[in-house]
């Protein structure tokens, strides 16, 4: 079975999904919609007890792309204009039933953090590169992130990823908990399926009932946060500093904020 943004296979009792969007997987509405159906319909079948999910090119998922200086480019403004969609596409995710190890291999930023958060464990490699960089934009934190990296990492290690928007290397992600596997870039594939597969042998019934207690309202918590991320995201957006952000950040540049 195949999409044009991702791929999705089996393997015994472990599906994957793969994103085709290299090298850096940009998303949007269309790719979380895909990766929420696919997930969707992996909660039909029985037999599949976990999922992969992974990516092609050199990044898992590098989040919106702004490449444009002006932010002016077709897929940007059309990202902007949809992210009310793209959340409640996002929060499908997050109510799929069966567990997740993502696989990054590379950059997860920003939304792509968000993306790799959603997925109850993930592998990394030292390659891999984990950032929140939304305020570095002039903008706020989005796809449940300010619910799911503390969740994850503790209070004040998100606080220090979102104030600083630094970007956290594998091994310092295995430290702080943000990675549960560390293995290298050539073995991370079947390190994830190896994971899955592991989960896959355990009761079905059992499995399921344990993640929807352990997971409990997150989904509805994730919701309520995207509504007041979205929120925030709109109102900045209008701002210079935002653009600026955007500019800066093609550009290659310090940014040069001005609070307005």
């Amino acid at each position: 079975m195949t999409a044009q943004d991702i791929a999705v296979s089996r393997n015994g009792n472990v599906a994957t999904i793969e994103i085709r969007r290299p090298p850096l997987n940009f998303f949007d509405l269309k790719l979380i919609r895909a990766i929420a159906s696919a997930l969707e319909g992996f909660d039909v079948e029985p037999e599949i007890r976990a999922v992969v999910l992974c990516a092609e090119g050199k990044a898992f998922c590098a989040g919106a792309d702004f490449s444009s200086p002006d932010n002016a480019t077709p897929a940007e403004t059309d990202l902007l204009d949809t992210t009310d969609h793209l959340y409640l596409e996002a929060v499908r995710i997050f109510r799929c039933k069966k567990p997740i190890v993502a696989a990054v291999q590379g950059a997860a930023i920003g939304g792509g953090l968000g993306l790799a958060l959603a997925a109850d464990f993930r592998v990394a490699c030292p390659e891999a590169r984990f950032a929140a960089n939304f305020t570095r934009l002039g903008f706020h934190p989005g796809f449940g992130l300010t619910v799911t990296l503390p969740e994850v990492i503790g209070k004040n290690n998100a606080e220090l990823m979102f104030y600083t928007s630094r970007r956290v290397t594998g091994e310092e992600a295995y430290r702080m908990g943000l990675a549960n596997v560390l293995t290298t870039k050539e073995k991370l594939r079947d390190a994830a399926h190896a994971l899955a597969a592991e989960i896959a042998e355990c009761s079905p019934l059992g499995l399921l009932s344990t993640r929807a207690t352990l997971r409990g309202d997150l989904a509805d918590r994730v919701h309520a946060a995207t509504r007041h991320e979205l929120a925030e995201q709109q109102r900045l957006r209008q701002t210079a500093d935002f653009a600026e952000g955007v500019r800066s950040t093609a550009e290659r540049r310090p940014a040069n904020f001005i609070g307005k």
